[in-house]
């Protein structure tokens, strides 16, 4: 009997020592779960704690981030030689404007002299051709040849046109119009000059060449480009792209025209932990490839207004993003979302308003105050 008192005594202190602990990690859970540093004003002042007012973001963007005016590249191309030569003449220089057709370099070729040549020689080989051809059709008609004479007949007569029309492919290459090749059939008259012609409208962008300088085939001359639209390319810490969605509008500092963003990038810059943000934007003179510039992003997400508040406000806890705000009695660490920061300042977006008091100073003593209440769970 004395053995199962003290067993029941045992198991009542037990219970007991429980259901306080129990009753205690309630409480520090209540606590931690409020997030509150309770402070009265002499005590916030001596913690040098100090406080803003959050500014209402201009028309819902982020902040303007460093971004660059760039070609487009399917509207770049390279006029290259095609055929190896002498450049006699540069008729465009970098900047120009062109039309389609107009003359950008003359080349001086051997090379389009056997071009020409072995084409006239693969037409009058078809011309004979065809004659022997319809020899052998009469004959066998008249049953003076066989059946196989008239094929081989044939057989000749068609690989005759084809080698005629590689060798008119191949002048079409080198950049010969169809008119120019029929004048060339009818006249047999051979040149050793040859004129590289822009294929549309553009702006050449880059020369590569000089007079006199001798190529080979295919070597770069001139390239060009048409410089409307435009592409802006714009660096957005890691951190705030989850704000920036394809088709959000863009506006280019000191530019009337908006943009809208065509890409967001699915890779991290390793070594400034940005990502490529791409919009599109019509161009009507005032932009210039290659030029940095400033612009700022519209959000799309919708309900809550944007705020803009200093760097130092803003509390990181992994992934989730906190400010501390003044409520009566001390502070509360209230969660919000970032969408864009800077080296000074932050947006963020929450269910504030201009008068709310978001704590800029003294934030180390208020996080370690917060840390040492969950501590004590």
């Amino acid at each position: 009997m004395q053995l199962v008192h003290r067993l029941t005594r045992l198991f009542r202190r037990t219970l007991g020592v429980t259901l306080f602990a129990l009753s205690l990690a309630e409480l520090h859970c209540a606590v931690a779960a409020e997030e509150v540093v309770k402070l009265t004003p002499a005590q916030a002042q001596n913690l040098g704690v100090r406080v803003t007012h959050p500014v209402s973001s201009r028309t819902d963007q982020t902040l303007p981030y460093p971004a660059q005016i760039v070609i487009p590249t399917p509207q770049l191309w390279v006029v290259s030689a095609p055929v190896a030569g002498m450049v006699t003449n540069l008729a465009v220089a970098r900047g120009d404007r062109i039309d389609a057709g107009q003359t950008l370099v003359t080349l001086q070729s051997p090379s389009f002299v056997t071009l020409q040549r072995d084409y006239l020689q693969a037409v009058a080989q078809e011309v004979l051709a065809n004659q022997q051809l319809k020899r052998n059709a009469d004959l066998f008609e008249g049953k003076a040849v066989p059946q196989r004479v008239l094929e081989a007949s044939q057989t000749e007569a068609r690989q005759a046109g084809i080698m005629v029309a590689e060798r008119r492919q191949m002048l079409r290459l080198s950049g010969l119009s169809d008119d120019a090749i029929a004048r060339l059939t009818n006249e047999a008259a051979i040149s050793a000059t040859l004129t590289v012609s822009a294929p549309q409208s553009a702006t050449v962008v880059d020369v590569a060449v000089q007079p006199g300088q001798r190529l080979e085939q295919a070597a770069p001359l001139v390239k060009l480009a048409r410089l409307s639209p435009l592409w802006v390319e714009i660096a957005i810490p890691a951190s705030s792209i989850r704000a920036i969605k394809a088709g959000a509008k863009v506006e280019v500092e000191g530019y009337d025209e908006p943009g809208r963003v065509i890409l967001v990038s699915e890779t991290t810059d390793a070594a400034t932990q940005t990502i490529l943000v791409r919009a599109e934007i019509t161009n009507n003179g005032e932009l210039h490839a290659g030029q940095t510039t400033a612009a700022r992003i519209s959000f799309l997400s919708a309900g809550e207004s944007a705020w803009e508040i200093p760097y130092s406000g803003l509390i990181r806890r992994g992934e989730q993003s906190s400010i501390f705000m003044a409520i009566d009695g001390g502070f509360r660490l209230f969660p919000v979302t970032l969408l864009a920061e800077d080296q000074d300042h932050v947006v963020v977006s929450g269910p504030l308003n201009e008068k709310d008091e978001i704590a800029i100073g003294g934030i180390s003593a208020l996080r370690g105050i917060l840390s040492r209440l969950g501590a004590g769970q």
